[in-house]
């Protein structure tokens, strides 16, 4: 199956596939966490280098001496310095770690791009877009499976527009990863609800109401007892959801609800890695600064922890 394809049956698999009766849909889009060790730097430093590096890379590290390591490290930091003061700011270090940790999400534009940048040019056109995406299937109006591709092709259009923050049609490769993953982009966030609210609505009343709500995430199965969390969803609604009480959510508490406020785990630890490497305590650092205290930001084939911990507690 070409990346098209595979495109076009999630988007119809999320529009069109409705869930079994104890599964639940979720449609909330929360933060992942910077990594899955525990962040205690009494015992290690691994916390620090996957949020930091992301674990993938911060894997890669492992395999360094530490002149690599610092090397490596050096080269990162003018990547993060992206004023090119001569410093790093808490503000650069988390906009890097969250970058750092969307790496998938740019991986997957990369592997897409070329299938859709059809002239090779560097940007994607919406006609580009289009013609891969839809080309077959706009060639037949009455496709076996019913799906209406023509109303798809519209609300893609619509995204894709937004994303296109010039309005030239054509997507630079930042536009394209909006265009495809609108969640991780503040100015794509209203799409996000209004595409939602648009799969929800089963009434047209641009509002969801507790058994839109409720039949979006469980479908009743003949006379089946409803499980409890399906319960415990309409006393959410009722109690949290439905903020107001007004009985339907509207597009504010939409998005309160699929695009929560969550804890800021990049926010934070920048601000560690600051607070433990700001050696003159100005509230910034140096490319000195972060390489004097790498262990933190990095590993290394030859990290002796207790020896960095020691370093650590008499900085």
């Amino acid at each position: 199956m070409s990346i098209p394809q595979l495109l076009l049956c999630l988007s119809l698999s999320m529009l069109c596939i409705s869930s079994k009766p104890t599964e639940k849909k979720d449609r909330v889009h929360h933060e992942p966490q910077l990594s899955d060790k525990v962040h205690d730097d009494a015992q290690s430093f691994d916390y620090d280098h996957d949020a930091f590096l992301g674990a993938d890379e911060a894997k890669t590290f492992d395999q360094l001496t530490p002149e690599e390591s610092k090397e490596r490290l050096g080269v990162i930091v003018a990547k993060i310095d992206t004023d090119k003061d001569g410093f790093v700011t808490e503000g650069e270090l988390k906009a890097w770690i969250k970058k750092a940790q969307k790496k998938y999400v740019y991986d997957s534009v990369e592997r897409q791009w070329q299938e859709f940048d059809m002239n090779q040019d560097g940007f994607i056109s919406w006609d580009e877009y289009r013609n891969v995406t839809y080309g077959t299937y706009l060639d037949d109006p009455d496709p076996d499976d019913g799906f209406n591709y023509k109303q798809m092709m519209v609300r893609d259009e619509r995204r894709f527009k937004l994303a296109d923050k010039d309005g030239d049609l054509t997507a630079t490769k930042e536009e394209f990863t909006a265009f495809l993953h609108p969640e991780e982009y503040d100015y794509m966030k209203d799409i996000v609800v209004q595409e939602t609210m648009e799969d929800i609505d089963k009434n047209g009343d641009g509002f969801i109401d507790l058994e839109e709500y409720i039949g979006d995430m469980y479908s009743h199965d003949g006379d089946a007892d409803e499980p409890e969390w399906v319960k415990t969803e309409r006393e959410q609604f009722v109690e949290f959801r439905d903020k107001n009480r007004d009985g339907k959510m509207d597009k504010e508490e939409t998005k309160d609800w699929i695009l929560p406020s969550d804890y800021d785990h990049a926010e934070a630890e920048a601000r560690h890695l600051v607070y433990e490497s700001d050696q003159d305590k100005d509230g910034k650092l140096t490319k000195e600064e972060i390489v004097e205290k790498y262990d933190l930001f990095v590993g290394s084939q030859a990290t002796d922890f207790g020896e960095a911990l020691v370093r650590h507690d008499e900085f």
